[in-house]
């Protein structure tokens, strides 16, 4: 693997306080603008993905600058096996719901499978209904060199792009669920990927299952902002599906999710409790009753 000489290696120092994207005090909507300085400040940020307006005001509310609406909603919401199935139009709606439950976060909305595999001008469709009906401020779509075409066409367009290599869950059926960029070979080839989207426009890339090793590498390497799920503390930013991190997912998550909180738990038990006030007679009571 290439070492980074000194100059490459990313600097970090402390940023503003007043325009960091996590703790700032502008109230105003986050823009790729935003990102890119952050960036260059050396400000590490947090990314979460949301697929509805409540659970995005939440995260909204407690200060998360970027939300990423992804077609893992099929995985976490929709009740599919994998993001395969989601549709454009599932897209569209849950994207809306989020723009709405939000006024500060930078919202990004998921191209799922098939709405820009054909090409660019397919892409640029699709990625067209997802601003202008959902209202989103960016988009991304998975695939390094081979996305390279779709991506500069929609960032000619005036579309901002964030890319996302690595592990590309979309490609499952191609790939599976593994490390990516393990060994010489496939790691130049990651490294091949990120310069492709940063060339292509791409504002921001994500790197999913990659050694933090590599992770590291390719951050140190681009100029625009990394963001890591299962990549290591090396990028520039985290992201997380918020299912796994509040632990609302049922079942076995990833080795690198950290959870914050047994949501699942919380609401078994609050449901249980309705369900005995109700059988048992206790609920409703007169406090609770309309005269």
């Amino acid at each position: 693997m290439t070492q980074l000489s000194a100059a490459q290696t990313p600097q970090r120092t402390p940023g503003d306080g007043s325009r960091a994207l996590y703790g700032g005090k502008s109230n105003r909507r986050i823009t790729v603008r935003d990102i890119t300085a952050a960036k260059e400040r050396g400000e590490k940020w947090p990314m979460l993905t949301a697929y509805d307006a409540t659970t995005a005001s939440v995260f909204d509310e407690a200060g998360i600058p970027v939300m990423l609406v992804g077609d893992s909603a099929g995985n976490c919401h929709l009740g599919y096996e994998t993001t395969v199935p989601v549709t454009l139009d599932e897209m569209t709606m849950l994207s809306a719901a989020v723009v709405r439950g939000t006024s500060r976060a930078l919202i990004v909305g998921d191209l799922p499978f098939g709405s820009y595999q054909e090409g660019p001008v397919q892409a640029l469709r699709s990625a067209t209904r997802l601003v202008k009906e959902a209202g989103v401020g960016a988009v991304k779509l998975e695939g390094g060199e081979r996305s390279h075409r779709q991506i500069e066409l929609l960032v000619e367009s005036g579309i901002p792009v964030m890319a996302h290599i690595g592990l590309t869950p979309q490609s499952v059926n191609s790939m599976g669920y593994r490390v990516q960029g393990r060994g010489e070979e496939a790691a130049q080839q990651l490294l091949r990927d990120a310069k492709a989207v940063q060339d292509a426009g791409a504002f921001a890339v994500v790197l999913e299952l990659v050694p933090a090793e590599l992770a590291a590498e390719v951050t140190g390497t681009l100029h625009i902002p990394t963001v890591g799920i299962g990549a290591g503390s090396g990028t520039d930013a985290q992201v997380l599906v918020w299912t796994d991190m509040l632990g609302l997912t049922g079942g076995r998550v990833p080795k690198f999710v950290k959870q914050y909180a047994d949501l699942r738990k919380v609401m078994g038990d609050a449901v249980k409790a309705y369900a005995e006030d109700v059988v048992g007679g206790t609920f409703p009571q007169d406090e609770h009753a309309v005269h």
